[in-house]
Parts: C-alpha cells; sequence; structure tokens
C-alpha cells in the first residue's frame, strides 16, 4: 500500500468533514512512518476488487470501507483466508448483498494480502486530559476485550519502558511459544511501539491531531510485527485559544520565582483577620507566633488599627515594606481586589478562601483572580487551600508542628489531610523541608513546586497528595528529567467514588487512575494508598539511601517472631519481597553460634528474648556481623516485641540492641539497608517508651516502623524507586 503524509491525510479529511481516518488512509499513515502494513489497493466493486487479487500473491482478506461502519466483523464485512481472485469477487458480491452494508455508505474494498500467521495484540493510544497521549499494548483480537490484559505508558517511550510494557502483560508467554507454538518476534513487537509511541514516532509527532488510535489486530510472527487493522479517530480541530486570564490579556506566568519569598519570607501579611472575634487568620497569626516566626506580620483591616496585638494596616498597598506572603482568608468575590493593591510589592499570596474553581458560579472568580495575579507580578498558591508549612521559614498552620528543618518536602491539594500528613510525620520521627498545599491550582501547580523541591539542597524526597494535576505534561515531563528526586505519590481519586469527590474537592476532574500508573512506572515516582503507607515510604526515604545498582529484593527477618515472622513473610512476598533462605556460609556461620532449641536460623532468624539477651547482647552482634557480611541480601528488618522484654533485665535491653545495630551498621555502610520494627500491646506504659525509642533510633539514622508489615511497604517502595532508576540509568 502507498504511503501518503499523515498531514495531508489529516488536510483533506478535515476538508470532508469527518472525524476519523478509513482504514486505507490510516494505513497510509502508518506506512508513512515506517510501520508495516499488508500490501493491498482499494476496489470500487467486485469486479475490480478480483483484478486487484490477480495481481497480488495470496492469500487474501477484503474489508468494506464505509464511514457508517465502524464493526465490521459484527457487519458481516470482512472475509479472510480467500484463495484466489473469484474467491474475492465471490467474498465482494457475498458482502455486498448483506442488510448492514446496503444501508451504508460504501466507498470500497479493501484488498490486502494476509499476513504470515502469529499472535494477535493490539496496540492502541487515548488522550489522557492531564497528561497527553499514552500508548497501549495487549493481546489482540476479541482477547483485548475480554481479558483486558493490557499495559499503558504516556508518550513518549523508551526502548526499556516498551519492554517493561510487554512484560507486564499475563499473557507474555505467548509471545515466547507455549504447547507447541514457535515463538515469535518480540523485538519486532517493541519496534512497532517505538514506531507508534516512542520519540519521534507516529503519536510524538502527529499526537495533537489525534483523539484515538486502535491497531487491532497486530500480528506479531517470527520476523515481523505486521498492522492488519486501523483506526484513526482525530482531535477536534484547533480553534481560538480557551477563555481564561491569558485570553484576557493577563500577562504570562513570570519565568524567575523567588520562593525564598514563599519558604522564608520576611514579611506575611494577614487579610481576613478580625479585631473582634477569631477566625481562621486569628489562628494563623497565633500559631505564627508560638512557632518563633522572626518576620514581620502584618494585619491587614479597613479599620481596625491593631489585630492580635499587632499594627493593622488598611491595605497591603500600606504596609511598611514589601510582602514576601500573603495569607488570604476573605470572602472570594473581595480576594482578586484586595490583592490587586499588592502589584509590585507582593510575593506569595497563598488564598485560603473557597467559592472559586471547585465550584460553578466560581469559575470566573478563579480565571479573574489569576489575571490580576500576572498583571500585578506576583504569584497565587490555591486557592481553596490552608496553608503552608515551613519550618524553615517559621511559617506554619499546623498547631504544635517540628520546628527543625528536614528533608522531605510535600505538596497536597488538601489541606486537612496535610495536616494528618505533618502529625503522623512528626510522631514517626519524618522532618520536613516544607508542606505546601496548593488546593485548587489556579496559577501554582504540582509540577512548578515540584521543581522548587528537587532543586532544593535541603530536600531528599518529595511527597505528593494530588486528586488531578492541571499541569500533568509537565509534572511528567519533570519528572523524567535529571533534575527529579524520588517521590513517593499519594493519589486521591483511584475508584470512581473517590473521583467524583476529588471534582467537587478540587475543582478539577481527577485523571483515569491508568495514567498515573504509567506515570509512575516512567518516573522515580511510586504510588502508595493510605497516608500512613505515604508516611512510611517517606520516612524510609528520609533515612535510606537508595541503590540503582542493586535494587532492593532479597530482605531477612531477624528478632523474636515466631509466627509474626510467617505473616511478615507472606506480606512481604505479596509486595514483590522475597524472604528466602540465607547464603550457605551464612547458615554454616549461624549453626556455628550454637544457638539454643527453637531459634531459626534460616530465614525468618527467630530468636528467643533469653537467647538475645545472652552475654549482654553479644549473639545479636554475631548474628548481625553474619547477616551482613554473608548472607546475600539487600535488607535486614529487625523486629522487637517490646512486651517480651518487660522485666527481662535490670539494664535496658532493646536500648541495647539498638546500640548494636548502630555499630554493626557503621562498621559496614551501604551494605544493606537496615530498619527496625518495634512493636506494642498498645499500653501507654510501651507506647511511651517506643516513642523514646523511636527517637534514639533515629539519631542513629536507623528508621523505626511500627509494624512488620509497614517495614515492608516502605521497602517495597524502596524497591520499586531503585529498579526504576536503575532502569533509567540503563536507557
Amino acid at each position: 500500500m502507498a504511503s501518503v503524509d499523515f498531514d495531508s491525510l489529516l488536510g483533506q479529511a478535515r476538508r470532508d468533514g469527518r472525524s476519523s481516518l478509513s482504514e486505507p488512509e490510516a494505513k497510509q499513515a502508518l506506512a508513512a512512518m515506517g510501520i508495516a502494513v499488508p500490501a493491498g489497493e482499494v476496489a470500487a466493486d467486485a469486479a475490480s476488487a478480483a483484478a486487484i487479487a490477480q495481481r497480488l500473491p495470496g492469500p487474501f482478506a477484503v474489508k468494506v470501507v464505509s464511514p457508517d461502519i465502524l464493526h465490521k466483523s459484527d457487519a458481516h464485512a470482512v472475509s479472510i483466508r480467500l484463495a484466489d481472485a473469484d474467491a474475492v469477487r465471490v467474498a465482494v458480491e457475498t458482502m455486498s448483498a448483506e442488510p448492514a452494508v446496503k444501508a451504508a455508505r460504501v466507498d470500497g474494498w479493501l484488498v490486502e494480502r494476509m499476513a504470515a500467521p502469529g499472535v494477535e495484540m493490539v496496540i492502541g493510544a487515548v488522550r489522557d486530559p492531564q497528561f497527553g497521549m499514552m500508548v497501549m499494548v495487549g493481546l489482540g483480537g476479541v482477547f483485548v476485550e475480554v481479558l483486558g490484559d493490557v499495559a499503558f505508558r504516556l508518550v513518549p517511550v523508551a526502548r526499556h519502558e516498551a519492554e517493561s510494557m510487554i512484560d507486564a502483560l499475563q499473557g507474555r508467554a505467548l509471545l515466547d511459544g507455549v504447547r507447541g507454538r514457535a515463538p515469535v518476534s518480540r523485538a519486532a513487537l517493541v519496534d512497532l511501539l517505538l514506531a507508534v509511541g516512542g520519540e519521534g514516532g507516529l503519536l510524538h509527532r502527529h499526537g495533537d491531531s489525534i483523539a484515538e488510535l486502535d491497531l487491532n489486530p497486530v500480528i506479531v510472527s517470527a520476523d515481523a510485527a505486521v498492522v492488519v487493522d486501523a483506526r484513526v479517530i482525530l482531535a477536534p480541530a484547533v480553534g481560538a485559544p480557551a477563555a481564561g486570564a491569558a485570553a484576557s490579556g493577563a500577562a504570562a506566568a513570570p519565568a524567575q520565582v523567588d520562593y525564598c519569598r514563599l519558604f522564608a519570607p520576611k514579611s506575611v501579611a494577614v487579610l481576613g483577620a478580625s479585631a473582634t472575634d477569631t477566625s481562621i487568620a486569628n489562628t494563623f497569626i497565633r500559631r505564627m507566633k508560638q512557632f518563633g516566626y522572626a518576620g514581620s506580620i502584618w494585619p491587614i483591616h479597613p479599620s481596625a488599627p491593631e489585630v492580635e496585638g499587632l499594627p493593622a494596616f488598611r491595605s497591603l498597598a500600606e504596609t511598611p515594606g514589601p510582602v514576601d506572603y500573603a495569607y488570604v482568608a476573605i470572602g472570594a468575590a473581595r480576594v482578586a481586589d484586595a490583592l490587586a493593591a499588592g502589584a509590585g510589592r507582593l510575593g506569595f499570596a497563598q488564598v485560603i478562601s473557597s467559592g472559586f474553581g471547585e465550584v460553578e458560579e466560581g469559575r470566573d472568580l478563579e480565571r479573574g483572580l489569576v489575571g490580576v495575579a500576572r498583571n500585578g507580578g506576583f504569584r497565587v498558591i490555591g486557592p481553596n487551600c490552608l496553608g503552608l508549612y515551613s519550618p524553615r521559614g517559621g511559617v506554619t498552620f499546623p498547631e504544635d508542628a517540628p520546628r527543625e528543618t528536614g528533608s522531605i518536602g510535600v505538596l497536597a491539594q488538601s489541606g486537612g489531610l496535610s495536616t494528618d500528613i505533618v502529625k503522623r510525620g512528626q510522631a514517626r520521627g519524618v522532618r520536613f523541608s516544607g508542606l505546601v498545599t496548593i488546593g485548587n491550582s489556579a496559577d501554582v501547580g504540582a509540577a512548578e513546586l515540584a521543581g522548587f523541591y528537587f532543586d532544593d539542597d535541603r530536600t531528599r524526597a518529595v511527597g505528593l497528595y494530588l486528586e488531578s494535576a492541571k499541569d500533568g505534561r509537565a509534572l511528567f515531563d519533570l519528572l523524567r528529567s535529571p533534575r527529579a528526586k524520588p517521590v513517593v505519590l499519594l493519589k486521591g481519586g483511584r475508584t470512581r467514588q473517590g473521583h467524583l469527590a476529588a471534582a467537587s474537592h478540587t475543582g478539577s476532574l481527577a485523571g483515569d487512575l491508568r495514567a498515573w500508573e504509567a506515570l509512575c512506572e516512567q518516573t522515580p515516582c511510586v504510588m502508595v494508598d493510605t497516608v500512613d503507607r505515604f508516611v512510611d515510604g517517606l520516612l524510609a526515604l528520609q533515612v535510606l539511601e537508595l541503590r540503582p545498582s542493586r535494587p532492593t529484593r532479597r530482605v531477612v527477618l531477624f528478632g523474636n517472631g515466631g509466627g509474626t515472622s510467617v505473616l511478615a513473610a507472606d506480606c512481604f512476598s505479596s509486595v514483590g519481597l522475597d524472604i528466602l533462605p540465607m547464603d550457605e556460609a551464612a547458615v554454616e556461620a549461624m549453626r556455628a553460634l550454637k544457638l539454643p532449641p527453637g531459634t531459626g536460623i534460616v530465614n525468618p532468624i527467630d530468636t528467643p528474648v533469653g537467647t538475645l539477651l545472652q552475654s549482654g547482647g553479644a549473639v545479636a552482634a554475631k548474628i548481625l556481623d553474619i547477616v551482613y557480611a554473608s548472607s546475600g541480601a539487600d535488607a535486614l528488618v529487625m523486629h522487637l516485641n517490646l512486651a517480651a522484654f518487660v522485666g527481662r533485665s535490670a539494664g535496658d535491653p532493646v536500648e541495647t540492641l539498638i546500640g548494636i545495630a548502630e555499630q554493626v551498621g557503621r562498621a559496614c555502610p551501604g551494605q544493606l539497608h537496615f530498619v527496625l520494627v518495634l512493636r506494642s500491646d498498645g499500653s501507654r506504659e510501651l507506647d511511651d517508651a517506643r516513642r523514646d525509642y523511636r527517637r534514639r533510633a533515629l539519631a542513629a539514622g536507623i528508621a523505626v516502623f511500627d509494624e512488620i508489615a509497614d517495614a515492608g511497604y516502605a521497602l517495597a517502595a524502596v524497591s520499586k524507586l531503585e529498579h526504576r532508576l536503575a532502569a533509567r540509568g540503563r536507557a
């Protein structure tokens, strides 16, 4: 089939008022991209179809070409395995008599040479509203609808990503040959995926013009991957710019932004505090004072000379100096005018107020707010958010938050959830370089703020709670860039019900989860599904050094566990971690210790408390030495049931064991990931003790988890990030 430039085919379809390419046109476009399609031509009738068949080697397939017939098989308008020209002529005559064909507009009949036999696959594409084009691969033919065995990635895909898509399929074994069938070419399928969705491929070059792509089936044989059916749905023609701040004459967002004015502001203005009552803005001022903010706090009030014991000013134009950060908690209808007074002297405005894009009647207000910000030279965080927590700058909206600056940066579209993240993180030892609630993200979005954290020397890893991403494509590109740091993603709106709740919460529809899963598969980002796993994952990244050269897989469990160890082994296996027998050298070294009966020495290493405490913990030190030296493990989880240590010794055995773990780890830096699990029975006494032990362990660089399963999920997140960083390094 002769190839024709895609733009020419697109232009003709637009002129004809069509929303799709015909199958022959689609195949011409594919052929122009170097994609294999069957040799064939379009015939006007049965006689010309037979004439085409006389010029081509058989066997043949014949299909109707009609804009009215989407599923040709359902209309009995496709015939295959036709031996010769006479069979082709009869097939066209027969299909022409079908009721569905007689009722349709028929542009002709596509006569093609049949592809060599092989495995039927499907390659497709769909446009995600937040991230753009996604490419799909799966088992083709009827299997794609019956089994749904498919994998998605965002465009463009790299070769290792195309290979991982195939590896993710349950039916991948069909490609390798099963039940006597010969294997087919994975390489040809990968090449086809790249021609469609790779750098410079069809979707990368022409994705703006394509709404959907369906290549089904693709016949993969021993040496080729041939597209035998193709459907291309065109995207609507691009018209005038969408209405909004940019379209209304507002200036573009500034290219250079001084984020020190947000995270370490020297002056904070507060709009919405009352001189006679207590509002959320009053509470913010009080918390800032309690937190020890060292800069200037300037309440903005239309008439009161003083608010919360501080001199008040009538507008942002009347403050003694420039305002780095404004906390805005006034009625939505008044926000834009109030901020306009700060033009040229305001850095960031965090708009706490709701009533903007999260409700239909507030969308014009939100666009107007962004326009005022553009024209006034400042940036807007939110609206519909709760605040900023920046220990480096002495700014907080949660009460009693940690004052020390840490290494975890967080962005969240939920203010209430952000408070949970800060407080739960505080209890578990997570320390933050900053946390910003971004609400509707009308101006500053997740990608821009994540970019700040990636460039920030204080930030080691990033946590994202997102329900939507208006800047999804920019976020994807950022996460694929060399700037990217490890990211833990908690995605809201994962189910239909959650999707609807997220839409009402943020004012933007949550994206299809498949796009977010693809984003994680292609970047150093791991998705979790609870706040606790989010916090635990960030804790692991705060303490552990990622090791892409040897991604975590094999884990040794060591502690006084018994049945707990058995359940833990099941849990670790379910998240892709192996609790396998240690190397023979390690097992022999364990036997040489001649531990008391009842001690497990293979993995898990189950050691009764009495054994652990022998010779002041010397046995524990010897076991740790063996695991570090010759177990072949990537990670070691030491778990202690605190209740079993009560009354066992005049000293503090748990403190002793933590010290031993610190000493052995210091002697073998980078050898393996070490984490500690301290299990409590829920009593106040043991919970208080665990809190003290956690502080001691964190001071030694050891992450502490409450349950073994918690450690397992955290290590699984570390493992996924290491594997993804390793794949990126090989690309």
